[in-house]
């Protein structure tokens, strides 16, 4: 950092217009992914899931209230942890507020764990938390949507994640899932994504990758081994 390149006014407004350039491109590309995306093919939910929430037991078709989108973040918060886990409380803290937006777009927005509803309601009240958040504790959900390993997968060193057999290191895991519901009651999966497919969602980290120093991870053990609680910080 100390040995950066300073340049005069002039110099530094052409070095930003060329990487303004770049950057259009990247957001026309993003365009256009992002149509590609809407046009994937969808497959049919056929399986009954009923959810513990704060109303009582609800199907996945209740999930979706008034809406015909329905979006879920995948928290990682297992069946006899005491916490949630800390990236994924990161990403939380970027949802407060997000849900009247979404459903003005039809899209009902919402977090589904493998924890019981007590634990969940208390960790959303710790974090001050207001966004719905919902136990998949007696159902297959978690398992179905790739984000629950049992203990025999993990011991023989490759689950199936993010589309493909891989070595993970817990037995929950972050991603999200998006579906749709017809006027006639069917849903269906349209798009789920995991791994690093979640970056776009935090938008911390787009504030922090403008910065000069960027996410500054490289020489971690892993890359999010700073991530804190935000009540877990000591200044």
């Amino acid at each position: 950092m100390q040995n950066h390149k300073v340049v005069s006014h002039d110099e530094w407004v052409a070095a930003r217009r060329l990487h303004l350039d770049k950057e259009k491109e990247f957001t026309r590309m993003r365009d256009q992914l992002s149509e590609a995306r809407r046009e994937l093919p969808w497959t049919k939910v056929e399986k009954l899931y009923v959810f513990d929430g704060p109303r009582g037991k609800e199907s996945l078709a209740e999930l979706f209230g008034n809406c015909s989108q329905l979006v879920v973040y995948h928290f990682m918060f297992g069946a006899d942890w005491t916490e949630g886990c800390p990236s994924c409380s990161f990403w939380a803290d970027n949802f407060n507020g997000i849900d009247i937006h979404l459903q003005h777009r039809d899209i009902q927005f919402l977090a589904i764990s493998k924890g019981p509803l007590e634990k969940l309601e208390a960790y959303k009240r710790r974090l001050g938390w207001q966004f719905k958040w919902v136990s998949s504790m007696d159902n297959d959900f978690n398992r179905d949507y790739q984000v629950s390993f049992t203990p025999d997968e993990l011991q023989a060193g490759e689950v199936y994640y993010n589309f493909g057999k891989r070595a993970f290191p817990q037995t929950e895991a972050p991603g999200i899932s998006v579906f749709y519901k017809t006027e006639q009651g069917e849903i269906f999966r349209t798009y789920s994504c995991y791994a690093r497919g979640l970056d776009m969602l935090n938008g911390a980290y787009h504030y922090i990758d403008l910065t000069p120093k960027g996410r500054d991870e490289a020489g971690l053990p892993f890359t999010m081994t700073w991530v804190r609680r935000r009540d877990q910080y000591v200044d």
